[in-house]
């Protein structure tokens, strides 16, 4: 798989662009990437979502602010963009309006390393996979700061919340996701099995390998424990329901998010949305076989996949009520982390007997 600066030079018939050249199209690049994202991210959470949520709760949606609801999304960019930015008396005033830019940036930067296909991936670097997961992670240091610099006792449990649920959920995620990384070596035999084309490469093709088989080697159906168990663990780290409690609006008001409004809401909350996406894209990219599909293009196929990992989140979130933080810490500590290392050493336990 080749990535943006690779299909660049190859246009226009160039072996390699000097590094400032490669850096202005490798940010070119970041620009296109970056765009297609804010406008799905825009467009779902804005009309999407309420579409959605109110045909899953057998009730109307927007339906009046121009055909179909759709003049919903500039009216609210309009209201919310053109708020007057309150930021409350006590506050850490540099945490405080730092850390929506900080959550933006650092999920749309995540990107960056995701092989959307047809040239869409902006670095590919052998490691990537680590890289993804440090994005990832990354995600709770804004809510944390966020929460710790409001003083207020909502956002101040939400990010206690966060911190802990980020803790218990981020070894099960990573140690989930590694348990595909001995098949990428063994079906793609690369000697880096860390990088996210390779790990896109080796899906493609019959089911393990075994010519005449209709399923794909998709690591979903090789892997299946391990998707389980990664696509609960996602759920968690972005906090998404059923494990949304660092803002539970019906406990905490909105959690870290209570003292927010106006443009630094807005970025708050594209941040968590694209975190959804961003979830969606690496569970494509691990466990969907990437772009891989008939008759689209690969960058098509992508988008598919990762918009129907969305419609999935929403539909738990209208159906899954929320947890409670201790079971939610049961469910990390007790199983997740077990069943994880578990399902790793059955793994690396297989293919050693196999080769």
């Amino acid at each position: 798989m080749v990535t943006f600066n690779d299909a660049v030079a190859e246009f226009f018939g160039v072996e390699e662009f000097s590094p400032l050249v490669e850096f202005a199209v490798a940010l070119v690049g970041a620009v296109i990437v970056g765009s297609i994202i804010l406008t799905i991210v825009g467009v779902s959470a804005v009309w999407f979502k309420r579409k959605l949520n109110a045909r899953l709760g057998d009730r109307i949606a927007v339906n009046r602010v121009g055909p179909a609801g759709l003049f919903i999304m500039p009216a609210d960019a309009l209201k919310l963009l053109s708020k007057e930015v309150v930021v409350p008396e006590g506050v850490d005033r540099a945490s405080y309006l730092l850390a929506p830019i900080l959550a933006a940036a650092a999920v749309i930067a995540a990107f960056a390393f995701i092989p959307f296909g047809s040239g869409l991936q902006v670095a590919d670097p052998e490691t990537g996979l680590i890289f993804a997961l440090a994005f990832a992670s990354l995600g709770a240091i804004p809510i944390v700061m966020a929460g710790y610099s409001s003083k207020n006792k909502y956002s101040f449990l939400g990010f206690e919340r966060e911190v802990a649920q980020a803790i218990a959920y981020e070894i099960p995620l990573v140690v989930s996701a590694l348990a595909i990384v001995p098949l990428v070596a063994y079906f793609g035999d690369t000697d880096t099995p860390l990088r996210m084309s390779e790990i896109v490469a080796a899906q493609q093709g019959p089911l393990l390998g075994i010519e005449g088989l209709p399923v794909p080697n998709w690591f979903l159906f090789a892997q299946p424990i391990a998707a389980a168990l990664f696509f609960v663990a996602i759920l968690a780290e972005f906090s998404r329901n059923p494990f949304d409690l660092p803002e539970a609006g019906s406990e905490l008001v909105a959690g870290y998010l209570t003292e927010y409004g106006g443009v630094n809401f807005v970025l708050l909350f594209l941040a968590e949305f694209a975190a959804i996406f961003f979830g969606g894209a690496l569970f494509t990219a691990l466990f969907l076989g990437g772009g891989s599909g008939p008759f689209l293009p690969a960058a098509v196929w992508f988008l598919i996949k990762m918009f129907a990992f969305y419609v999935v989140v929403q539909w738990l979130r209208a159906t899954v009520p929320r947890v409670r933080i201790d079971q939610l810490l049961s469910l990390g500590w007790k199983y997740m982390l077990e069943l994880t290392f578990l399902n790793l050493l059955l793994t690396a336990g297989v293919l050693w007997v196999v080769l």
